[in-house]
């Protein structure tokens, strides 16, 4: 008979939660623009949610742990998951870290000790460290059956952002009207063999730039509404899990208004809840019964449940890695010219502070700014000609989550999703390290905008990802 299926897994899963938010004073100047070095307060908490599944009770386990911070530096992230994994007895294939990437939790790097507040953030990592250390393990002792039931909703709230200035005559980071945008909400709801909602997942693309340099508070921006407007409904952590969003940001943006992030994440919230509410319960598929007769003549649908070969499906389970090796530019600075960028930016600040101009030694400060992240950049690149890009799939049911580094532009998930268009794909982005940055379309290279200036890649990139994980995605499905 015709029929609906809904795209599920069943598995075993668990999940836990911990408070990770600095504490306040500590560094927190996100932005070249700000005035400011240390937080002054918190907003909403920082949390981190951590996923764990397992494909049967003997199966290895996989674990994603969604954590409110922008990015964490190479060598920071290399530690925290050494830390996590020695105290959940987990190898690091198994363990999976997801920025929100929100630009107002603070930049946590070491190398910024010496600022107002820098000598807090050493003690807060290891903190941090501890926290998703014991979220982990709890998720892992809580494993029980699960099946899990995707969905998909639409959200307007993400809009391009390269932006043609043609008054000034160059590309800006903000709102473009007329840009294409993505606005699908991947949303998946897990529960137990009670039907009690244990989580809900809500994967959407949109870069936490709410607030920007006015903002002195410590928030995980629009994901603290959103989080919490779902909870309310659903009565179960909510784990967001940030998409292809490098060249997608929130229409009211770059604000110092808490208010606004608020009211972005309830926008957001409410698309995800009726995402969440259009699910059915698992297990079933809608099918077609026949014509009844009545004023008209009906077609009436039902639900069935699944049973034999179409349920044993559901429980399908392949998880896997592989590595696409992603050239460097070739106009790629060296740390030695960036260095001597870093000293010129810093000296003409100091001039222009001297003279009383202090407009002119913000922007010189922001300047310094962007050299300083460069160094940081560069600091942990791999040598050679190539940067490694690890990629992460799994396949669970018929849904497949692809978990990858860097900051992608949302041609990414577009692309994927177009080409398997029958399989529900959960993209998560700023997984498992932030290296090595963005990765733009071809077509903006050469234009100048931010996300491309500061690239390491070569152009081609990310059409260069699409293809490779396309190809996985395939092999996975044809299996």
């Amino acid at each position: 008979m015709p029929h609906v299926d809904f795209p599920q897994s069943h598995c075993l899963a668990a999940v836990a939660r911990r408070d990770i938010t600095p504490p306040v004073g500590i560094y927190h100047r996100m932005w070249g623009a700000a005035t400011h070095d240390h937080s002054t307060g918190i907003h909403r908490p920082l949390l981190a949610t951590a996923l764990a599944l397992q494909a049967t009770s003997f199966g290895e386990f996989q674990v994603i742990v969604a954590i409110d911070h922008c990015l964490l530096w190479t060598e920071e992230m290399t530690a925290l998951v050494a830390s996590v994994c020695k105290a959940a007895g987990l190898n690091p294939n198994q363990l999976h870290i997801s920025f929100s990437h929100t630009h107002a939790a603070g930049l946590m790097d070491p190398q910024r000790s010496n600022l107002p507040g820098g000598e807090l953030i050493t003690p807060y990592l290891a903190v941090l460290a501890e926290r998703i250390g014991e979220a982990v393990c709890e998720a892992l002792q809580e494993m029980r059956p699960v099946q899990i039931v995707y969905g998909e909703g639409f959200c307007s709230l993400a809009r391009n952002r390269d932006f043609w200035d043609e008054a000034n005559g160059l590309f800006v980071c903000g709102l473009n009207p007329q840009g294409e945008s993505d606005d699908t909400i991947l949303v998946a709801r897990v529960t137990d063999e009670s039907n009690r909602t244990i989580t809900t997942v809500v994967n959407y693309a949109c870069h936490p730039t709410t607030l920007a340099w006015d903002n002195t508070l410590i928030s995980p921006d629009y994901i603290g509404a959103m989080r919490e407007l779902v909870e309310s409904a659903t009565g179960a952590p909510c784990l967001f899990l940030q998409g292809a969003s490098g060249d997608l940001g929130p229409r009211d943006g770059f604000v110092g208004d808490v208010g606004v992030a608020d009211r972005n994440g309830r926008e957001l919230g409410y698309a995800a809840l009726a995402a969440i509410e259009s699910l059915p319960k698992p297990s079933v598929r809608l099918e077609y019964l026949g014509p009844v007769v009545s004023g008209a003549t009906i077609g009436a649908w039902d639900y069935t449940d699944l049973s034999g070969q179409e349920l044993l499906a559901r429980h399908h389970w392949q998880c896997g890695q592989f590595v696409i090796d992603l050239p460097y530019r070739a106009d790629l600075p060296t740390r030695e010219e960036t260095n001597d960028a870093l000293s010129r930016w810093l000296a003409e600040e100091q001039e222009a502070l001297a003279q009383g101009d202090h407009l002119r030694a913000r922007d010189c400060r922001a300047q310094a700014e962007r050299m300083t992240r460069q160094v940081a950049r560069l600091r942990g690149l791999p040598p050679g000609r190539t940067v490694p890009l690890a990629v992460t799939l799994w396949k669970l049911g018929n849904a497949v989550w692809v978990l990858v580094p860097a900051e992608h532009y949302s041609l990414l998930q577009r692309s994927l999703r177009q080409r398997f268009q029958s399989n529900p794909l959960v993209i998560a982005t700023l997984t498992d390290g932030w290296l090595p940055g963005y990765v733009p379309t071809a077509e903006t290279y050469g234009t100048g905008i931010y996300q491309q200036s500061i690239a390491v890649v070569e152009r081609g990139a990310l059409e260069l990802v699409i293809e490779a994980i396309g190809d996985q995605i395939a092999k996975l499905l044809a299996r």
